[in-house]
């Protein structure tokens, strides 16, 4: 609940500071993919998507992958972090960010099997974008071609992505990670996790306003009730309209409709 407080102090301040943006000289490292295979995996996605509900946890799964990223290292990829498909690997899907989250790598193993040379990076992002823009959100602009970590070693080091509460100590964050995010307030803690990628405060409110979108599990944030009247199997609403109650009960949503991408977030 702190962290939703703080994002709305950072969209009232949010013209008052600016990340520092330092330029990463890399060279990039990118993979040649069919345009027929990308098609193929996203039909394979939009499937699953419609089967299942399951966007939120899509966008919660490329979030985490991409959520690495340090703009401040130049050594040679992967060793800034990203949307590399290093989740997959232990020890980082089992980093206590990414609780809850190996189900959804299992989720999407067929279409890495069908496709294989779509990367699993590649994979991870599409099947956020899709969740969002089949949930009624806007349509993301995607560039494929990302190349996949190969081993444990790639993955970057556990605290990197944002604390839901204060700790013991009355701390978020902490001195682990590729740079320290602790602090005693929540705001600037967010601002030390999302200034390490590279990214100001407009862009931390605006990335936050995809709580609108899915349900928080005490058992994957510390957040979140058992279940709601809204998430005990009650058919919730759709994009198109309709309502389904084609979902596994329990969690806690931030807004009444979870399964559909808007601003509610915000109100």
């Amino acid at each position: 609940m702190k962290i939703a407080c703080a994002t709305l102090l950072l969209a009232a301040g949010a013209q008052a500071f600016t990340a520092p943006r330092p330029i990463n000289a890399r060279a990039s490292t990118s993979l040649s993919v069919k345009q027929s295979d990308l098609d193929g995996a996203q039909s394979m996605i939009d499937g699953i998507l419609a089967e299942k509900n399951c966007g939120p946890v899509f966008v919660r799964l490329a979030w985490h992958d991409s959520g690495t990223y340090d703009v401040s290292i130049t050594e040679d990829w992967p060793k800034a972090g990203g949307a590399i498909g290093s989740i997959r690997f232990d020890p980082e899907i089992n980093h206590g960010a990414n609780a809850g989250l190996a189900g959804a790598v299992k989720i999407l193993e067929p279409v890495k099997e069908a496709y294989p040379d779509v990367s699993y990076a590649d994979i991870f992002q599409m099947a956020s974008a899709r969740g969002i823009e089949l949930a009624g959100g806007p349509k993301i602009d995607m560039k494929y071609g990302r190349v996949d970590a190969t081993s444990p070693d790639q993955c970057s080091p556990e605290g990197n992505l944002p604390d839901a509460e204060a700790g013991p100590e009355g701390k978020f964050g902490g001195p682990g990670g590729t740079a320290s995010t602790e602090d005693t307030a929540a705001e600037w803690h967010l601002r030390k996790v999302f200034y390490r990628m590279g990214l100001g405060d407009e862009e931390i409110v605006a990335l936050s306003g995809a709580h609108t979108f899915g349900r928080a599990y005490a058992d994957r944030s510390g957040l979140g009730a058992e279940k709601t009247k809204f998430t005990d199997g009650t058919p919730t609403k759709l994009a198109d309209g309709s309502s389904t109650d084609k979902y596994t009960p329990g969690g806690s949503p931030w807004v009444e409709d979870w399964l559909f991408f808007d601003n509610s977030y915000f109100t």
